[in-house]
């Protein structure tokens, strides 16, 4: 019913930007927060940034000022700017938000993407 699709990875030299979006479809009545989440090969997935409702951010350490999430409500698309980008920022970046259901589904429930891959070479 409601799907989550990445999109804007690839790769890039160590230093340089990438901007990821993530456009949420099917039947929602609104989605709430939303965020980026990065997995590394043999490695747990972790937060990368995260977005609300009302447009407040949180970074992990490790891109605070370099990454920056933002979100088009008209659009159900959220984005991140990936700046100043290092080898270890290498992953699979996956988009998550938490949805208000509609029709069929009733409540609040959480859907992940599908997932984009960026590479970081040094």
């Amino acid at each position: 019913q409601v799907q989550l699709v990445e999109s804007g990875g690839g790769l890039v030299q160590a230093g340089g930007s990438l901007r990821l979006s993530c456009a949420a479809s099917g039947s929602f009545a609104s989605i709430n927060a939303m965020a980026w989440y990065r997995q590394a090969p043999g490695k747990q997935r972790e937060l990368v940034a995260a977005i609300t409702s009302g447009g407040t951010t949180n970074y992990a350490e490790f891109v605070k000022g370099r990454f920056t999430i933002s979100r088009d409500n008209a659009k159900n698309t959220a984005y991140l700017q990936m700046n100043s980008l290092k080898p270890e920022d290498t992953a699979v970046y996956y988009c998550n938000a938490d949805l208000v259901g509609s029709g069929s589904i009733v409540g609040l429930y959480n859907r992940w993407g599908q997932g984009t891959q960026v590479t970081v070479s040094s």
